[in-house]
């Protein structure tokens, strides 16, 4: 079974009153629509910062959601001198804590950094489609020079979605893969 990649870049999710301390009553606009339906790029940024350390121009993905999330890499983590775990999205509880900075204002979170698990986003027709019921994970074969095999790949069922798997930078620049790049998967675990 083929998938699509999509290789993501540090971002930010924001909650509504999260998003007007940062930016005020200025609106959350959209540049570029991103695979998954009604996901966008926006045209807002932020600086994410933990002491003396920063990373700016982190750009806030949307739309507006009911939790505030800042998802990095493991080389972000480095620059900021963090350790946030690996997680699915929405799972803060013991996540990183981080401070973000807009133009209106400065969010001191006490959680909410995450280092985003690989996961391949499919709708629940994908899933009786490709007779995926009961499956947590995956394996996916990357192909070319710097192949290799990604385990622990979790199915994320959402509906409506498009099947595309997700992964981060670093895990991108290691492989030698991008957005748009097909990949395959090779080997499926049921729950138990």
């Amino acid at each position: 079974m083929k998938v699509i990649l999509g290789v993501s870049n540090r971002h930010v999710h924001l909650k509504e009153e999260d998003y007007k301390i940062l930016f005020g009553n200025d609106p959350l606009n959209k540049v570029k629509d991103l695979r998954q339906p009604g996901q966008f790029a926006s045209d807002k940024f932020v600086t994410l910062k933990n002491g003396e350390r920063e990373i700016n121009h982190v750009r806030v993905l949307g739309p507006i959601r009911k939790y505030t999330q800042v998802e990095i890499s493991k080389t972000d983590a480095y620059t900021l001198k963090l350790d946030p775990p690996v997680r699915t999205s929405g799972d803060l509880e013991g996540s990183s804590p981080i401070t973000i900075i807009g133009p209106n204002g400065i969010l001191n979170l006490d959680k909410g950094c995450i280092l985003a698990n690989r996961h391949i986003h499919i709708s629940e027709e994908e899933v009786k489609k490709y007779h995926l019921e009961g499956v947590k994970t995956v394996k996916v074969k990357i192909d070319g020079e710097k192949g290799g095999i990604l385990n622990n790949v979790h199915l994320k069922i959402i509906n409506p979605s498009i099947l595309e798997m997700h992964i981060d930078t670093d895990e991108g620049n290691a492989f030698n893969v991008k957005t748009g790049d097909e990949l395959e998967i090779i080997e499926i675990e049921r729950n138990q």
